[in-house]
């Protein structure tokens, strides 16, 4: 009796392990497709974040190529006369205005300083040391550098 229990019992766990172990198998590939699909996931949330630095990128080179290109344009149209004597006139006398406007501001601040300097009991050297620092000295050489080179290079041009 006790084989026939046992055999039983046996015949059972023998008929029953396979399907554990099946079940113990699907339950692994179920893991290991929930593990790839977020390997999978995670591969296309890179890709797409790679895809919008890509765009990101382009758009930005586009928007610098069309900066520049409008920057040429108004360059280029800056110089040109419309035809009308008196915008003409006013269109060309902007930068000397602007650039003796500052000049002349310049030129009071500076004197002004010297004259302190003076008032203050400083001699007329000393106020004039004071009065001229290096970022007037980086200035004035600008300005020459401005005036007098620009002429050297349009004798080089065509």
């Amino acid at each position: 009796m006790i084989e026939t229990l046992l055999g039983g019992l046996l015949g059972g766990a023998f008929r029953l392990a396979p399907e554990i172990l099946k079940l113990l198998d699907r339950k692994g590939e179920r893991g290991h497709e929930l593990a790839m699909q977020d390997k999978a996931l995670e591969f296309e949330k890179l890709r797409g974040a790679q895809r919008m630095s890509e765009i990101g990128a382009g758009a930005d080179a586009a928007w610098n190529v069309g900066a520049i290109e409008t920057l040429r344009e108004a360059v280029r149209t800056q110089g040109e006369k419309i035809g009308i004597r008196w915008a003409d006139a006013l269109s060309i006398s902007v930068r000397p205005v602007i650039t003796y406007w500052f000049m002349a501001l310049y030129c009071a601040a500076k004197t002004a300083a010297f004259a302190a300097a003076v008032n203050a009991g400083a001699g007329w050297g000393t106020a004039i040391l004071h009065a001229w620092t290096e970022a007037d000295q980086a200035l004035w050489a600008g300005v020459l550098n401005f005036w007098f080179l620009g002429r050297v290079f349009d004798r080089v041009r065509p």
